[in-house]
């Protein structure tokens, strides 16, 4: 007696859906590898939580001190300069960081990579996931700082996760791409640490966006993370600056472009990464 064979039948377009919906099915997997990550980076509870701390106030007090003190700029709106600037180092600091710890995520996991199958963008998105754990212990000492100095936020905090949503949004999109780069170009790991350190500095995070001459303010806010941080400091800054929508505007774009491009890259280039990796 003879059994009919299962009959296996593939559709253009399948294994597009599959991959999403395989997404929803290794959500425990993202979970878990988000997990592991924070509890690896905070396995010395202490130490952990002082250099997320540490870090960005100490860069925050070089800043305060050479523009403040030396360029003698002023604070937008008569704001504390330290909180000003701290309000900027937030959305800096969680994109670098996402920046890195997603462009090496696969790298980092080849063992993992090379042996069972999941979608690899469970493993950059994990990263970002983790680094927005060191925003939120960072977010706890803006809000120190501003009972230090007895400035009170208004309404206008309320609006801080609809830029928060922007913050995700430029780290996931360009971690994806670097993430899938560093894959293929080992290069690209000597590459995003210059990123991440260089780019403080033509982002308006020690100083004012309103410094930028008027006529070079569009090409300024050409940089997505200008929008970013104009949003929090307007948020975090009780909207005592008027927010330059271009820049927003901008920034959105750019999430849209890197976004839709660097999923498609990685989707491209995503079979091959076992064997490179």
């Amino acid at each position: 007696m003879h059994h009919a064979r299962p009959e296996l039948i593939l559709r253009a377009g399948q294994a597009e859906k599959n991959y999403w919906r395989d997404l929803w099915r290794f959500r425990e997997l993202f979970f878990f590898l988000a997990w592991r990550d924070i509890l690896v980076r905070y396995k010395q509870t202490a130490i952990g939580i002082v250099w997320a701390l540490l870090r960005p106030f100490l860069t925050m007090l070089v800043f305060t001190f050479v523009f403040s003190r030396i360029a003698r700029l002023p604070a937008e709106s008569g704001a504390p300069y330290p909180i000003m600037v701290f309000a900027a180092m937030l959305p800096w600091q969680f994109f670098a960081t996402a920046l890195t710890e997603s462009s090496n995520s696969l790298v980092n996991n080849s063992n993992l990579i090379s042996k069972v199958y999941f979608p690899r963008l469970i493993v950059p998105s994990g990263s970002v996931i983790t680094s927005f754990v060191d925003f939120l212990i960072t977010f706890g000492l803006l809000l120190g700082m501003m009972a230090w100095y007895r400035y009170t936020p208004d309404w206008h905090l309320l609006t801080l996760p609809l830029f928060i949503l922007l913050a995700f949004g430029i780290a996931m999109s360009t971690g994806i791409w670097f993430c899938a780069l560093t894959v293929r170009y080992r290069d690209m790991r000597y590459v995003v640490p210059f990123i991440a350190q260089f780019g403080i500095y033509i982002s308006p995070v020690g100083f004012s966006s309103t410094e930028v001459p008027e006529r070079l303010r569009l090409i300024y806010s050409l940089n997505p993370m200008v929008g970013v941080i104009d949003g929090f400091r307007w948020a975090v800054l009780c909207g005592r600056t008027a927010l330059y929508w271009p820049g927003i505007c901008a920034t959105v774009i750019w999430i849209v472009i890197l976004g839709f491009t660097g999923i498609r890259y990685f989707r491209q280039t995503e079979k091959s990464f076992a064997d490179v990796i």
